[in-house]
């Protein structure tokens, strides 16, 4: 995959926060014609007291839950930590860690907000912007407010923010904690509900997420030793 961050990155919360504002219409909540999703990418990181980071990516088959490819990327993180702006601590490594892939996934599932987000523009949505590919926020904390969903796996209850509809907390085990699922960038809310649940097998987390945590922490502790 060929991707590239903008030359003017920002470098202070006001710049990132004004570069959320201006991206935020571009974000799509509709599905690709049609709408096929065979593999998925699961994204996630993993930091190191001193700011070291390391992002994998991992390729799954939907179908056969088997992996596809993975990769790893390392870097430091030198944007400060502020509520609302991960995108800007994360996106770098992410970045890297796509562009090694040799498979271009269908869909892409990152551990982070989509537009449950207070400006609407999480990591998920800046994310799927950057690649064009299908792409879902699933979070296991909340932006917003909400209903416990139902007990049942597949039960979900809206996330409000201000009144506006952002997301929805889904089951993915029964009597088991929600996880928070929104639009990323090409996708709308109920077909992401429906690829997350295809994802999860046994466990609360999709497996997408799962290896993808596996294999950053993986490597962030043998970059340590």
């Amino acid at each position: 995959m060929r991707i590239a961050l903008p030359h003017d990155w920002p470098r202070t919360p006001e710049e990132a926060i004004a570069l959320q504002n201006a991206l935020r219409p571009s974000v799509s909540a509709e599905n690709p014609a049609p709408p096929r999703f065979s593999t998925a990418a699961g994204i996630d990181s993993a930091y190191a007291e001193d700011g070291t980071v390391a992002t994998a990516a991992v390729i799954i088959d939907i179908a056969t839950m088997e992996t596809v490819e993975s990769s790893v990327a390392h870097g430091v993180s030198e944007f400060p930590y502020v509520p609302g702006l991960l995108a800007f601590r994360e996106l770098p490594a992410t970045v890297a860690a796509l562009e090694k892939l040799t498979t271009t996934p269908d869909l892409l599932v990152c551990d982070a907000q989509g537009s449950a987000h207070p400006r609407r523009f999480g990591l998920a949505c800046h994310v799927g912007l950057l690649t064009g590919i299908p792409t879902i926020g699933v979070a296991k904390s909340v932006w917003g407010e909400y209903r416990e969903p139902g007990p049942r796996r597949g039960d979900t209850a809206d996330v409000t923010i201000d009144g506006e509809i952002v997301g929805r907390a889904l089951r993915t085990r029964d009597e088991v904690k929600p996880l928070f699922v929104s639009v990323g960038h090409r996708i709308d809310l109920d077909t992401a509900c429906d690829r997350v649940l295809a994802l999860t097998r046994g466990f609360r987390q999709p497996e997408t997420t799962r290896r993808a945590d596996h294999l950053c922490r993986e490597a962030l502790r043998a970059a340590q030793a």
